[in-house]
């Protein structure tokens, strides 16, 4: 599949920074509430992955369906999940997404079309099979995205996935988040291609690798392959190239990664560096993007403070969602 090269307007590429911001400076907070102690649980940051989420889901409406895993906050709010919802949700809060009950691990908010949250590596691919067979059999356009790890490739549920998806000619687009490291892992102590999008050839389906934190080139990716499966001509996996900053997890000592290789990473930094571009071609001025930092420093501080102000969930809501209540005739 060759990317399309079509020309970008302004006001859409302003927009993939003002959401990568408001990705990027979400986690900045989160991160600095739970080093002061504020906080505490688990949590997978996205921090250097957000043109992943963001050129994607650029692509998407409000009825299409996102399926993401535990790193997720990125693919998160790129869909639409309100920040306060959000943030409560993470905290554990009564006013968040699920109630509080899912946390960070499991953030679901169908009305905004994100599906599931999983926190089992590889298992939201089969559920967005059967999400997307759902909108092929309700005979409407709706398209499924489906994001994943590096490490998740090599489990029995992509390939299972990737074939059924290929021989039911399902509209989801598989997007592999490549960020090098399967938990503490090596890609290539752990992985028998080099280049992951190659699997796409055994299951009769386009593959593509493109740089996921070139905002520009995975916009034109994902827009085909979402344009692909919207059209009926089913699944696309595309293999994101990244790079995640801080770990698998926080807390992690981050030893087997080479220190001038993350080092490089991070002073690649993908946000600051696409916000170098649009000033530099002249799509925005720094008094421009300056406006749109402190609108989303604004907007994570109040709902930071929504979650942290919120009540826990009831006790009385213990047992409440946990399975369907059904009359009996």
């Amino acid at each position: 599949m060759t990317p399309t090269t079509a020309v970008l307007d302004s006001d859409t590429q302003i927009a993939l920074y003002r959401t990568a911001t408001r990705i990027k400076l979400f986690d900045e907070k989160y991160l600095s509430l739970m080093k002061s102690g504020a906080i505490g649980g688990m949590y997978y940051s996205p921090r250097g992955q957000e043109f992943t989420a963001v050129s994607v889901a650029a692509h998407l409406r409000p009825d299409d369906y996102v399926v993401t895993i535990y790193r997720g906050l990125h693919d998160q709010i790129a869909k639409g999940v309100p920040l306060r919802e959000l943030w409560a949700e993470f905290l554990g809060k009564a006013t968040g997404t699920c109630g509080g009950k899912g946390g960070p691990m499991h953030v679901t908010s169908p009305e905004h079309g994100l599906m599931v949250t999983t926190g089992v590596v590889g298992s939201g691919m089969p559920i967005a099979n059967g999400i997307a067979l759902s909108a092929a059999m309700r005979g409407t356009d709706q398209v499924t995205v489906v994001n994943f790890g590096d490490g998740a490739s090599n489990i029995g549920a992509f390939h299972e996935s990737m074939n059924l998806a290929s021989v039911w000619n399902l509209p989801v687009v598989f997007v592999c988040q490549n960020n090098l490291y399967a938990e503490y892992t090596p890609l290539a102590q752990g992985t028998s291609v080099e280049r992951i999008a190659d699997r796409a050839a055994a299951y009769s389906m386009p593959g593509v690798t493109v740089d996921g934190n070139d905002p520009i080139a995975m916009y034109r990716v994902a827009g085909d392959a979402v344009e692909r499966a919207r059209r009926g001509d089913g699944p696309t996996l595309v293999e994101a190239l990244t790079y995640r900053f801080n770990g698998h997890v926080i807390g992690d000592q981050q030893g087997y990664i080479p220190k001038a290789e993350l080092s490089a990473a991070i002073a690649a930094d993908p946000v600051p560096r696409y916000r170098e571009q649009l000033i530099a071609q002249g799509i925005a001025t720094a008094t421009q993007l300056d406006a749109i930092d402190a609108e989303a420093a604004a907007e994570i501080a109040d709902a930071a403070q929504f979650a942290l102000d919120a009540p826990w969930p009831d006790p009385s809501t213990l047992t409440t969602d946990v399975y369907a209540e059904e009359a009996i005739a």
